[in-house]
């Protein structure tokens, strides 16, 4: 175990974290209340958009909230279907025929996920530079308000949270906003704009110093008068009713029996079908990728600075995968959206995300005719709320600040995520982050101390403690610069590891050198990687 891993195992060890838990209730349930009513509608679009039963979703939901949470060495991230899996999903359950054989799939990507955390492959999450990450969250906080405008106005008949460029109508990002503008339904604007005065009014400093605005979430408020609001239009004023098709709609079980009755099993003949294990791998890539980045930004967004175990992250989504894959639910990752609704909220500790665990599975049992009453665009405040905080104008003018190496990724990583979606954003935002790190190695020579010289003067080279292959071009650069008739020390005294392939370019430059009458000496240079190299 790493010495990173031990230190957060130790921090994260389920002693410690026995009595915040219960501290922070006050702040907790209601967290939990709010990623409830954000999440519920998540689920059951994502499961709609991915051509699985409508269960499905809610399945990862409850599994997400009720065991990954318990597992997760994460105190803010909340799991659950994401809509960066639904293309995954949807082609995935065409390719192996049935959604049992799907199934199959999520639970040998559980697997997969297990064994990848005790590979310690969670390490990976370390090595995001920080202007992609803060890209991701600005993009997704901008990708959340274009999307849930539609909503807003009552006009959109996309899944609600659907996060992709292109959508499944046909339209895309722009021109769904575009169409949402010119089919207004005026009773859901209504609701909307009251649910977003609210939540806004709420949340002021002045009134959070009382215990009952503290305690009370804006959301619960908004979902509330929107529910009355809209049973006033339906008896006084039909035509401002909100349809049908802009309520919650989740399915009706009223008794446990019917629940259960709607799980299923895994389909264990398909493991002769090969494509079941390439589907596999696909999600436990895909999910764990994903994970990672939102774990990674999640923390950068904690008020409180934690830092998540990553191994461990990944071992509680290979468990969390497996069991939904038994009881026939979607694959699921730390998701973001949810998580920023909960750090938003005011969540202080993971039992905010067991909350809402809890709270999916009731309200499948329970509440249905209840909750099939809530109007979107009442939900699509909250989210509005939610992205404006992801991706305030400050975020943008403070990277901008940091100079053109930090805010290019940055900037570079928003556009990508919003015309795209997340994870093909983000490996473009990697690419163009990797490659200002390589021009910086390349032209700045900051690993050894070079002094000006004439012709003829001696020459020392000092490389730094740790010299890569990163540091290749950047000293070859320098080398080939150097004066012909000169001597030259490489001097390694201060080195504690040098790479084979710069050990292979400098034996080669000290060969060719003669031809330039440069006369190359080798000081403190490991003797066995320089005859290798050699």
């Amino acid at each position: 175990m790493s010495v990173l891993d031990q230190k957060q195992t130790h921090k994260y060890s389920m002693k410690p974290e026995s009595a915040p838990v219960f501290k922070n209730l006050s702040s907790d349930l209601p967290s939990g209340l709010v990623v409830f009513l954000v999440a519920l509608p998540l689920c059951l679009g994502i499961s709609l958009a991915s051509g699985a039963p409508l269960l499905a979703g809610i399945i990862a939901g409850v599994v997400g909230g009720l065991v990954v949470s318990v597992l997760s060495g994460s105190q803010l991230s909340v799991s659950g279907p994401a809509a960066g899996l639904t293309v995954i999903v949807l082609n995935g359950i065409a390719k192996v025929e049935t959604f049992q054989a799907f199934q199959l799939a999520v639970v040998l990507a559980g697997i997969l996920q297990l064994v990848l955390g005790f590979l310690k492959a969670g390490i990976i999450g370390h090595y995001f530079p920080s202007g992609v990450i803060k890209g991701m969250l600005a993009a997704i906080g901008l990708t959340l308000i274009l999307k849930q405008i539609p909503h807003f106005l009552g006009a959109d008949k996309d899944f609600f949270g659907e996060m992709e460029f292109f959508q499944f109508d046909g339209r895309n990002t722009f021109s769904e906003m575009a169409y949402a503008f010119q089919h207004i339904e005026k009773g859901a604007l209504i609701i909307g704009v009251l649910s977003l005065l609210l939540i806004m009014g709420w949340d002021n400093p002045r009134l959070k110093r009382f215990a009952f605005f503290k305690f009370v979430p804006s959301a619960l408020i908004a979902v509330l008068v929107a529910l009355g609001l809209n049973y006033f239009f339906k008896l006084n004023l039909p035509a401002l009713t909100v349809g049908q098709e802009h309520l919650v709609q989740l399915p009706q079980m009223d008794t446990w029996q019917k629940l259960v009755n709607q799980l299923s099993l895994p389909d264990w003949r398909a493991l002769q079908n090969p494509d079941v294990y390439i589907l596999a791998v696909t999600i436990a890539i895909i999910a764990s990728l994903e994970t990672l980045l939102s774990v990674e930004a999640v923390d950068r967004i904690d008020p409180l600075k934690r830092v998540t175990p990553t191994n461990r992250e990944l071992k509680a989504q290979g468990v969390g995968n497996f069991i939904s894959g038994m009881l026939g639910g979607l694959p699921m990752t730390a998701v973001i959206v949810r998580s920023s609704a909960n750090i938003n909220a005011g969540g202080k500790t993971k039992a905010s995300a067991f909350t809402h665990g809890v709270l999916l599975l009731f309200s499948v049992l329970f509440l249905s005719p209840f909750l099939n009453q809530i109007p979107l665009s009442a939900l699509a405040a909250i989210l509005l709320v939610v992205g404006f905080k992801l991706t305030k104008p400050s975020l943008y003018l403070n990277q901008f600040k940091l100079g053109w190496e930090q805010f290019i990724p940055f900037f570079v990583t928003v556009v990508a995520i919003l015309f795209t979606d997340l994870l093909v954003g983000i490996s473009i935002g990697l690419a163009i982050g990797v490659f200002f790190i390589l021009k910086a190695n390349y032209k700045t020579p900051y690993f050894f101390h070079t002094e000006k010289h004439k012709q003829g003067e001696v020459i020392r080279l000092q490389l730094s403690e740790n010299v890569t292959f990163l540091n290749k071009a950047s000293i070859l650069l320098t080398l080939h610069h150097l004066p012909d008739n000169t001597e030259v020390i490489v001097d390694g005294s201060k080195s504690t590891f040098i790479d084979y392939d710069v050990l292979d370019a400098i034996q080669s430059f000290k060969v060719n050198a003669k031809e330039r009458n440069i006369r190359v000496h080798l000081q403190d240079i490991p003797e066995v990687i320089s005859t290798n190299a050699h």
